[in-house]
């Protein structure tokens, strides 16, 4: 009998609602403890990183609102710290790190703290967190793409213990500072992460002492019961079926002429909801696979959180916790890309779980219309900058591009913003100048081709030039440089992103780069320009109104070309205005011939 299930009493609807702020309230103070006492901006200002509270079965309680990739993966975390925890057992004042891959890990360079709760002298829960950080020692500083193994990836850490009853593991700490090129980012980094798990343990056992452990873990079930219930009722207002999709990612970093195929069936019976990815790439010899514990079923789950539990359209706002998961599984056999076998690396993984979530909503368009978007930029530009100083040491500095999504239902995608499972923030253009030697020429909407049409156009993405001013290093894991974000229900396709490296010395001589490429060396005042894929269209470009159309054209965001030969609206460019009845009667004539 597991220890929610040992909790009978049925909590009254006020003390359930304050319990539920409390939990929600715990993790928010989480998060904000991490990041504003972190030190590298991928923490600090990206806001890379996730908080939340964990009972004795590994169920989530609750979680902070951030990056869905990084809270949906901590039970697997305490699955693998179960499996590997250094003296099998955890005492008053343990503090343990964990980032193994093939133990439950998301990737390698996102450790894990999690501190145990113990009320009244007996373990409850766990308080935990994770951050991606700068450098844990890789093949190539910040970020790895093309390596043989996950030993190349860094420092592994399965079930290791940072503070054993309260006493720090000195020979530990020395450890992890003479194995990274940013010793004293990742420390004060780790530092911040045991504050704020700290703070979510003494929280927990406050909550406890104030409502009982009885009333409190018999709220933490009602609370999970009630997102399952909702979940599952979300789910069967879906026909039954077999729904499936299909997409092809670039290469894997090293093999340039094979794409990627990635292929999602999503099973509905009922109630409840299976995503096999049976029929996808096998697995990789780089680092672009995903580890299916950590990542792969936690892209599943975030994608049919979006889907059926979204807050800005639920009449009900349905709590994150583990309930959400329970009435979903995933499957990918072992050996593909979403199910890799040891000891293949796997560190570059979030493209393919941003791909997998947008090919779970194109399969389900058909019986979703309502719900769905068009195909947004469903990858990410992850850029590793590094250099030697003068004085010798490394500077290492990672940044998150942003994306754009999809036309909506009743809306135009999002321009420029993280997308899907991404939730990160940018990283302010000050704070790169303070303390990189690097310079950002150019940093705005993309104007070099334009989105997805419909009734609703699909997103703008960004376009961001970075220019380095001594001789650096640049890894760069990046996607959908060969296909499109698809238009949706007559919409037309978005466009494939670009990156190019060039320098404003040499004009002329700018150079087409591959979406992925790792440890490139580049001189001073070389420029790297990354262009990210603009969102698909949902809709018919016919039924837009002129007026929209109208408005896009005098943003830049259309041409005026583009407005008649896709949208039917002609406009006078001298006047800014509509020709309606040219307008109309273009607009007939298309759909004659469509």
């Amino acid at each position: 009998m597991n220890q929610m299930s040992k909790m009978k009493p049925t909590v009254d609807p006020i003390t359930l609602q304050v319990i539920r702020g409390s939990f929600e309230t715990i993790a928010e103070e989480m998060g904000h403890v991490l990041y504003r006492m972190s030190f590298s901006s991928i923490i600090r200002e990206s806001q890379d990183l996730g908080a939340g509270l964990f009972d004795l079965d590994f169920n989530t309680l609750c979680e902070s609102e951030s990056t869905p990739m990084h809270i949906g993966s901590i039970p697997g975390y305490l699955r693998g710290i179960a499996e590997t925890l250094e003296d099998g057992e955890w005492y008053e004042g343990d503090v343990v790190v964990h980032n193994h891959p093939y133990h439950g890990a998301s990737h390698t360079p996102d450790l894990a703290i999690v501190v145990p709760v113990f009320y009244r002298d007996r373990l409850v829960g766990f308080a935990g967190n994770t951050a991606h950080h700068v450098d844990i020692g890789a093949a190539t500083p910040g970020l790895i793409i093309d390596v043989p193994d996950v030993y190349a990836e860094g420092m592994l850490f399965a079930g290791t213990k940072l503070y054993r009853k309260g006493e720090p593991n000195n020979a530990m700490w020395n450890y992890i500072r003479r194995n990274s090129r940013a010793a004293q980012q990742l420390v004060s980094d780790i530092e911040a992460q045991i504050a704020s798990a700290r703070l979510g343990a003494r929280r927990f056992a406050e909550l406890l002492e104030k409502y009982g452990e009885e009333t409190v873990f018999a709220a933490a079930n009602q609370l999970m019961d009630y997102a399952e219930r909702m979940t599952r009722q979300r789910i069967s207002e879906i026909p039954d079926g077999d729904y499936t999709a299909e997409g092809w990612l670039d290469d894997d970093g090293r093999n340039r002429d094979q794409r990627l195929k990635i292929k999602v069936t999503i099973r509905v019976r009922g109630d409840e909801v299976e995503v096999d990815l049976t029929g996808s790439a096998d697995q990789t010899p780089t680092a672009y696979n995903v580890p299916f514990e950590g990542s792969t079923k936690v892209a599943a789950y975030a994608g049919f959180r979006k889907l059926l539990l979204d807050a800005a359209t639920s009449d009900t706002r349905v709590p994150s916790n583990e309930g959400s998961f329970r009435p979903i599984t995933v499957t990918a056999p072992l050996g593909s890309i979403f199910n890799p076998r040891p000891p293949a690396s796997a560190e570059a993984r979030f493209t393919q779980c941003n791909r997998m979530i947008d090919l779970i909503i194109r399969a389900l368009a058909p019986v979703m219309p309502e719900k769905v978007i068009a195909g947004s930029s469903a990858s990410i530009s992850f850029a590793a900058y590094s250099g030697l100083r003068p004085s010798g040491d490394y500077w290492v500095f990672l940044e998150v591009n942003e994306g754009a999504y999809g036309g909506r239902p009743r809306s135009d995608g999002p321009d420029s913003i993280d997308n899907l499972m991404a939730n990160t923030r940018n990283n302010p253009l000050e704070d790169l100048a303070m303390h990189i030697p690097m310079i950002c020429d150019r940093y705005e909407l993309r104007d070099d081709a334009m989105p997805g049409a419909g009734e609703y156009r699909g997103g703008i993405g960004v376009v961001k030039a970075q220019r380095v001013l001594t001789p650096a290093f640049i890894t760069h894991e990046s996607e959908r440089h060969s296909e499109s974000p698809w238009g949706i229900f007559g919409g037309t396709d978005g466009t494939v992103g670009r990156c190019t490296i060039s320098n404003p010395n040499r004009p002329g001589e700018e150079l087409e780069m591959y979406s992925k490429f790792s440890g490139l060396a580049v001189g001073p005042n070389d420029v790297m320009t990354y262009y990210s894929p603009n969102g698909g269209g949902y809709g018919d470009p016919l039924d837009r109104p002129a007026t929209k159309v109208l408005e896009d054209v005098l943003d830049g965001y259309c041409s005026v070309g583009h407005a008649r030969e896709v949208y039917g609206v002609v406009i006078d460019a001298e006047t800014e205005t509509v020709d309606l009845a040219a307008t109309e009667r273009l607009r007939l004539a298309m759909q004659k011939h469509s």
